[in-house]
């Protein structure tokens, strides 16, 4: 009787990396969404006071949409941070996977944000009373980057992975 796991049964051999891949890319992206929702919730909701969430309706309104939206992206970020945890345990974790799903997670999230929820639905801008322009190029640039950057790495983590199974 011990405490060792038992043999798990999964997929064969040629499988076993695009789950890795998977799950690493996976766990990266919801960290970076959660990142990025705590950088914009901190920095723009928080100490800029330049926005909330919803800005369409009472300010108590915005702080509660403000209050929804943290909560939101922290559990992105604790599901990326258990699948993290669950691959480092299973020594499967993929590192350069996991940073392309960072970058991937953090530009979608931002040009999500910059395109849908700024100008699409009109929840908020990022900053009222000036000319929102340099803000929304910046905002989308940003995005757009980062999501440049995802998928050079996960053009790497992928050659990287398939010469791995060779």
């Amino acid at each position: 009787m011990g405490f060792n796991r038992p043999e798990r049964r999964g997929p064969q051999d040629h499988d076993r990396g695009r789950v890795r891949f998977g799950r690493s890319l996976t766990g990266g992206a919801l960290s970076g969404v959660g990142v990025a929702a705590f950088v914009d919730e901190t920095v723009f909701h928080q100490l800029l006071h330049w926005h909330h969430f919803y800005d369409r309706s009472t300010p108590d309104v915005g702080l509660v949409s403000d209050g929804l939206f943290h909560a939101g992206g922290w559990l992105a970020m604790v599901a990326g941070l258990f699948l993290f945890a669950d691959l480092r345990r299973e020594d499967a974790l993929l590192p350069p996977a996991w940073w392309s799903g960072v970058c991937l997670g953090l530009g979608e999230f931002q040009l999500y944000d910059g395109t849908v929820q700024h100008k699409l639905l009109r929840l908020h801008q990022i900053r009222y009373e000036v000319d929102p322009r340099p803000y929304d190029w910046t905002w989308n640039v940003v995005a757009a980057l980062f999501l440049l950057a995802g998928l050079l790495l996960w053009r790497r983590a992928r050659h990287a992975e398939r010469g791995r199974a060779r």
